[in-house]
């Protein structure tokens, strides 16, 4: 990982990521993360470049060895009412709302910065910048992806599992044919579309 300059004046930083911009159904899930110096967790990067075997490894030493992490999230209806970009900064800024330790500055995946009561600096790339994002990156998919697993076995015949509720063909083709659960984010225009046609 390229060596990252964190902000001077500040030592507790933790590292802010969301999973679920694109999908058309279920929450945008973001994560904060503060990791302990003393202990680094070797092999983060950007979850979208290890497999799952990996991400599902360090998450597990994540949860573990940070000094502390938290989920935040918005709901299709949130997404809905707020549009997906405003929901997810609410989202980020109810995970570090939610870290059990405060920390004094936020380094934030993306360009835009949520709304916090602490200083923060959007980083394009983060996730594959700073290992506190890595860290947050890896946390929100992996919850993410295991909320798309219980989904699937709630409405088998969408495949969430397989396609995690992004656009993929076999979503529209399922969307179209059974039409939306109450899950899918309306407002998202596949979905807009298909309840057009209902």
């Amino acid at each position: 990982m390229t060596q990252f300059v964190y902000p001077s004046g500040f030592t507790v930083f933790a590292g802010v990521d969301e999973v679920g911009r694109g999908p058309l159904v279920g929450d945008v899930v973001t994560a904060a993360v503060i990791l302990d110096k003393q202990r680094p967790i070797m092999g983060l990067n950007d979850s979208k470049k290890l497999s799952e075997k990996k991400r599902t490894q360090l998450a597990e030493l994540i949860r573990q060895d940070a000094i502390c992490w938290a989920i935040g999230r918005a709901s299709p209806a949130e997404i809905d009412q707020l549009n997906i970009l405003h929901a997810t900064m609410l989202a980020m800024s109810r995970a570090v709302a939610a870290l059990s330790v405060q920390p004094e500055f936020a380094l934030i995946d993306g360009n835009r910065e949520p709304q916090l009561n602490i200083p923060c600096q959007a980083i394009v790339k983060g996730d594959g910048l700073v290992a506190e994002i890595s860290a947050a990156s890896i946390i929100a998919k992996v919850v993410r992806d295991e909320e798309m697993n219980q989904l699937d076995l709630k409405y088998p015949k969408y495949q969430f599992a397989k396609h995690k509720g992004y656009p993929t063909a076999v979503h529209l083709a399922k969307l179209k044919e059974y039409g939306p659960i109450e899950e899918h984010r309306r407002s998202f225009k596949p979905v807009k579309n298909v309840l057009g046609d209902l």
